[in-house]
């Protein structure tokens, strides 16, 4: 079997339907299996200490999922045309898993969620390639062979799945980004699987 981790933050639910939708994709892939994970908010109160385990929704990502998985997915809404806080600061504590090379060699791909087409989108799912790149990650995007690539009015790009909001978040994932993330979560599977030692 090979296990393909779809880690990613949601604050409003839409990066985590997505994540859902990547893990539809990589479940299609025969001896394939998605484990989903989250990691907790970043609060800018340091006395607040955040449950060990989320009332609810994907369990907490835990160093030993990296070491574990086969490949990565990794979703964020986007902050400012970047990845939300809360995903920097768990990748930023990985730095055992880089000198290791805990994920050298294994393929990664990428997905965000943002308010606007103009929101950040591509330069989110490139800024959170680059921790990848440096984890020695295979990035796999989205070919145009694809035709919903061409035909998309939201989110999706060849970096990566995504879905336009709107600014008040109201815009549900549509059918064609959700299709999109599927391809994404399918194609990692697929890479994951050839990769694999025979």
């Amino acid at each position: 079997m090979r296990d393909i981790l779809v880690l990613y933050y949601s604050r409003h639910g839409a990066t985590r339907e997505l994540a859902a939708c990547v893990a539809e994709g990589v479940e299609s892939v025969r001896g394939a299996t998605a484990r989903l994970r989250t990691v907790p908010p970043v609060s800018p109160s340091v006395t607040v200490a955040t449950p060990p385990v989320p009332p609810s929704g994907s369990p907490y990502v835990e160093l030993s999922d990296l070491e574990a998985c086969d490949g990565l997915a990794l979703g964020s809404p986007t902050r400012f045309g970047n990845m939300a806080a809360p995903l920097k600061h768990f990748l930023d504590t990985t730095s055992g898993q880089w000198l290791a090379g805990t994920l050298a060699g294994k393929p990664g791909a990428v997905f965000t969620s943002t308010s606007s087409a103009h929101g950040g989108q591509e330069s989110t799912l490139l800024s959170m390639m680059l921790p990848l790149l440096h984890h020695g990650m295979l990035i796999v995007g989205l070919p145009y062979t694809l035709p919903e690539l061409s035909s998309t009015t939201g989110g999706g790009s060849p970096y990566g799945a995504g879905h336009v909001g709107g600014s008040d978040g109201a815009r549900p994932v549509d059918a064609v980004e959700r299709r999109l993330a599927i391809a994404l979560g399918k194609r990692l599977a697929d890479v994951a699987s050839r990769l694999a030692p025979r």
